[in-house]
């Protein structure tokens, strides 16, 4: 169980999942003086060349908090993934709880609404979701106050949500050796992120830092927790000063040599959705869009 830090920090409860396929880690956030909870995260499972959906990874979540007896408020989502599939939908209908994004959401939909020729059905004002945050926001889980920062530069809605001594970053950055995320997606930006970063950092040394992904960097073990004060000295990009000018020149040209995440193409139709797939076709089967020399 999680204990109090101090008379106004509480130390919720952290539960982490790591998915394999893609990397990702999903979190079950706990109010350490109640049952409530939150996801943070999680991933449908997609085979790519099946083009098949499975829930494994969402069930091993769902059988987690069932079997603790705890009530899930919230399934969060840092921001619009390109690496996986949101199981937010799914695990909903079996346990409740609302979805949130930030509320720079409406950007990524109409950038990408443009992208996937979605036409004038798809909303794009953020409307999938039960809640859109904004830079300051305050939400509860259980007893404790989560609250929210808006991180963009990765993507427009990217955003860390800070509960207690803790904080969820999303893509903002990753561990220390693994440096920050990629700026060159539509609607990202270098600067803006390298500016975000220090946003996170300017938290108090001390604050547990949660990554949404690792790739074990040099074949050591997976981790996902690091600290402030950990990212300010050590961090490879951005960590002993380095300058906003530095990070920009060495994002911009580190991001020119990468390839897309291979599962882009459908993780941004379905995450934009909040995690929904599309309407059925006429035949009664869904498609996912694959746009030719569109990214």
């Amino acid at each position: 169980m999680g204990a109090i830090a101090s008379e106004n920090t509480v130390v919720p409860q952290v539960k982490a999942f790591f998915d394999p396929a893609t990397n990702t880690i999903t979190y079950v956030v706990r109010d350490p003086s109640s049952n409530s909870c939150a996801i943070i995260d999680p991933v449908m499972d997609f085979d790519h060349a099946a083009a098949r959906l499975t829930y494994e990874s969402a069930d091993q979540v769902i059988a987690y908090i069932t079997d603790n007896g705890l009530k899930l408020e919230w399934l969060i989502e840092t921001h619009v993934h390109a690496d996986h599939l949101s199981a937010a939908p799914y695990i909903q209908e079996k346990l409740g709880g609302k979805i949130g994004v930030g509320a720079g959401i409406s950007i990524v939909q109409d950038v990408f609404g443009k992208v996937f020729n979605e036409g004038t059905e798809f909303q794009r004002d953020g409307s999938q979701f039960d809640a859109l945050f904004e830079d300051g926001d305050t939400y509860m889980i259980g007893n404790m106050q989560v609250k929210t920062l808006h991180t963009p530069g990765h993507t427009p809605a990217c955003m860390t949500h800070v509960v207690g001594e803790a904080a969820f970053i999303g893509d903002t950055m990753f561990m220390p050796d693994s440096g920050s995320a990629r700026a060159d997606f539509p609607g990202g930006d270098a600067g803006v992120l390298y500016d975000s970063i220090q946003k996170v950092l300017s938290l108090p040394n001390e604050t547990r830092l949660f990554m949404c992904h690792d790739y074990g960097a040099g074949g050591r073990e997976i981790q996902w927790e690091t600290s402030v004060a950990e990212e300010k000295t050590t961090n490879i990009h951005v960590g002993g000063g380095k300058t906003r000018e530095e990070y920009i020149a060495f994002r911009t040209t580190r991001d020119a040599e990468l390839d897309m995440p291979k599962l882009i193409i459908p993780a941004i139709q379905v995450n934009m959705r909040a995690g929904n797939l599309p309407k059925d076709a006429d035949n009664g089967t869904t498609y996912l869009k694959v746009p030719v020399n569109a990214l």
